[in-house]
């Protein structure tokens, strides 16, 4: 298959680049004892070549390199030391009256690219600031625009581009044995690197430099007196755990009161999609408590962070989880939603769940708050009528724990596969989880063989296409939505210039947003013929848009088949636990009004039939059970539900903070845990700032 020997061909061309660069290290070195200046001078130049070629087109490579001490400035230092060799070897070069200022000049050079190093460090110290923000006015620190990136981060690329004229004039001189080369070539290099470094520490003066820590500290806080927060949703993760904030956007944005975003990880605050909600960002815990202050009433927390346990220690804020999906795995049960004041959940299925998970999570604190997020959802409107039946196949991940249950990509993933491609008139649309392959390495690889099975199969489907027109009007309308969602900077942007440039937003464009992704996703989907098989494993279309398109959805005990139940279309689920079916259905409620396929997958050809004639369709009114049973009733909306629950608990924040000051007012003291500052201490150790390490990458 094309992908499977993908890996294995990588891995030869950069053994092969390694090799090659020892290999003209050698050259350089023998030819300059003997000396022989053709090779010499060839060997010099080519492994510098292939250096600055490795230090744009395979950084990782070269990373590996580093962790043996064998970094680019001891490659470029053994690099010049041979070509000095090779001058001392060459006959018609004085040493001391020709050499001898060239090494010079050549340690000046060094001397100014560790000098510009130095400077590089302290002007990206002074450019890290204490919060990140997004969708906030910020004018008011004296941000400015980021110095050239290959001055300030990017060290490598800096010494080997700054060293070509050096490196050129030297090698001049060893060919014509006249030592003005090396010279011109040397200063032109001294005059770059200490011209640079100058003009990057032209960032450090006050014009370009921004508010002290402290001043930044008393602007947010003077921001958030002004704005007057109510609720915040918080977010912590990893870099592809994203997913998990943005599917609450649109829900945080419709709540009465004003909504704040509050991120830990510096890199998250660009992958937060647009919206018009304002984002702070605390990578430190000593900041973050600017909101204990402020009139931040509750937390809406969509997942379980290492760093929640942090703003749960602030008093005068409610907590309530949300989740980012139910379903009757385990992880949707998490012991650790008794740290929360209240758990929302969809509907009666996650309070039954939560009983009889017996984690400590009690009854009263559970409230049923819908999904607002399946509004675009579009219900059931009959069986298939064009000549395909479109079937969406949207796995989850492997999950953290190794149930072999968790996923069918591993056992029953092809399986599923081969039997709808054998099917000429499916038209499969396969969406995996974005996370598959990241916990287990077969998940990965059965990922790869699936997709290559629908790329194999597509190729041998022919048919009419859209025409020229449908292309235009999605590149039109991919243009129009991405000018809304923009995120694109300059190459040299930094985490300040953002944080300038992404300032208070322009009008609603919430609204405006939705406009134009719904446009989008109809031109999308024109786009495409409607027996072409499609794979997608980028952000959009969403999974929602894929519901839409779909008339039968193949997955796995995930939130996917929660969420698909609004549509009340049929679906199956893959049982790869081991468990038999009647145990299967009894332990996972979501699977109640599902076919089930065991690995094999056998029961394929049936399910097709089932939903190309409704009359066979069994679980067709189990669906609408077992829809309310899991969200609740469709009225009121989700929505309202949802903000009356923000309210209520929002009224509770209001009473502990009335009680709290009857306190103070009665001279009452406040009771501390006196193990708090040890805890205090050790989280601050322990929540490391990774912005100049992610700056310098």
């Amino acid at each position: 298959m094309p992908s499977a020997g993908l890996a294995p061909r990588r891995r030869v061309v950069q053994l092969t680049a390694l090799l090659s660069m020892f290999a003209l290290f050698t050259a350089q070195l023998v030819s300059a004892l003997v000396p022989y200046v053709p090779v010499f001078v060839a060997a010099a130049a080519a492994n510098l070549a292939l250096d600055i070629y490795l230090q744009y087109k395979q950084p990782s490579l070269l990373s590996l390199l580093g962790k043996i001490r064998f970094d680019v400035t001891v490659r470029q230092l053994l690099r010049d030391m041979l070509i000095l060799v090779g001058l001392l070897r060459v006959d018609g070069i004085e040493p001391l009256a020709e050499q001898s200022p060239l090494t010079i000049t050549l340690l000046a050079f060094y001397a100014l690219h560790f000098f510009c190093q130095a400077v590089a460090v302290m002007v990206r110290r002074a450019r890290t600031l204490p919060i990140v923000t997004r969708n906030i006015d910020a004018s008011a620190l004296h941000l400015s625009a980021a110095p050239p990136r290959i001055l300030s981060r990017q060290q490598a690329r800096r010494l080997l581009s700054f060293s070509v004229p050096a490196t050129a004039g030297l090698l001049l001189t060893a060919a014509t044995t006249d030592a003005y080369w090396g010279g011109i070539g040397l200063g032109i290099s001294v005059v770059l690197m200490g011209g640079g470094a100058a003009y990057l520490a032209t960032w450090l003066l006050p014009k370009k430099r921004a508010k002290s820590d402290q001043a930044v500290m008393e602007w947010l806080d003077q921001w958030l007196a002004e704005y007057q927060p109510t609720v915040a949703m918080y977010f912590s993760g990893g870099t592809t755990s994203a997913y998990q904030a943005n599917m609450w956007l649109s829900t945080l944005s419709q709540l009465d009161g004003n909504p704040l975003i509050v991120l830990r990880e510096r890199f998250m605050v660009q992958k937060i999609d647009s919206t018009d909600v304002p984002i702070i960002c605390f990578p430190k815990v000593a900041t973050m408590f600017s909101l204990e202050t402020s009139t931040l009433k509750m937390m809406l927390h969509p997942a379980n962070a290492a760093k929640t346990s942090q703003v749960l220690r602030i008093p005068s804020l409610k907590h309530a989880f949300i989740n980012h999906g139910e379903s009757d795995k385990l992880s949707s049960c998490n012991p650790y939603a008794k740290a929360y004041d209240e758990v929302w959940v969809a509907g009666p299925a996650a309070r039954d769940r939560y009983q009889l998970a017996d984690i400590g999570v009690e009854d009263k604190d559970v409230v049923e708050v819908g999904r607002p997020q399946l509004s675009p959802i579009r219900p059931y409107a009959g069986p298939p009528t064009g000549a395909y039946t479109t079937v969406l196949y949207a796995p989850t991940w492997e999950g953290w724990d190794g149930n072999p249950g968790n996923t069918s990509v591993v056992l029953a993933g092809e399986n599923i596969v081969r039997h709808l491609l054998a099917d000429p008139a499916v038209r499969l649309i396969y969406k995996p989880h974005p996370m598959t392959g990241s916990q287990n390495p077969a998940a990965g690889a059965a990922n790869e063989r699936i997709k290559a099975m629908i790329r194999e199969a597509a190729a041998k489907r022919s048919g009419a296409r859209p025409g020229p027109e449908a292309a235009a009007e999605l590149a039109a309308r991919t243009d129009a939505l991405n000018l809304l969602t923009a995120k694109k900077f300059r190459k040299s942007v930094d985490e300040q210039e953002r944080m300038m440039l992404q300032g208070t937003p322009d009008g609603d464009s919430r609204a405006a947003i939705a406009e134009a992704t719904a446009a989008w996703e109809s031109a999308y989907w024109a786009s495409l013929p409607e027996w072409e098989h499609q794979i997608i494993t980028e952000s959009r279309p969403a999974i929602f848009s894929c519901f839409n398109q779909a008339d039968l959805l193949i997955s796995d005990v995930s939130s996917v088949v929660s969420d698909w139940l609004s549509s009340e279309k049929p679906y199956a689920v893959a049982n790869t636990s081991g468990l038999s079916e009647a145990d299967f259905r009894s332990g996972f409620p979501t699977v109640r009004a599902a076919t089930i396929l065991a690995p094999e997958a056998d029961g394929v050809p049936a399910l097709l039939a089932a939903v190309r004639t409704p009359e066979t369709d069994v679980y067709a009114e189990a669906r609408a059970e077992l829809k309310e049973h899991l969200l609740g009733p469709s009225d009121p909306p989700s929505i309202v539900r949802f903000n009356a629950a923000a309210l209520a608990l929002s009224a509770k924040s209001d009473a502990r903070r009335a009680r709290a000051a009857a306190r103070q007012e009665a001279g009452i003291p406040a009771q501390r845990d006196e193990s708090s500052d040890t805890v205090d201490a050790a989280e601050a150790a322990m929540d490391a700032d990774p912005a100049e390490e992610l700056e310098s990458a």
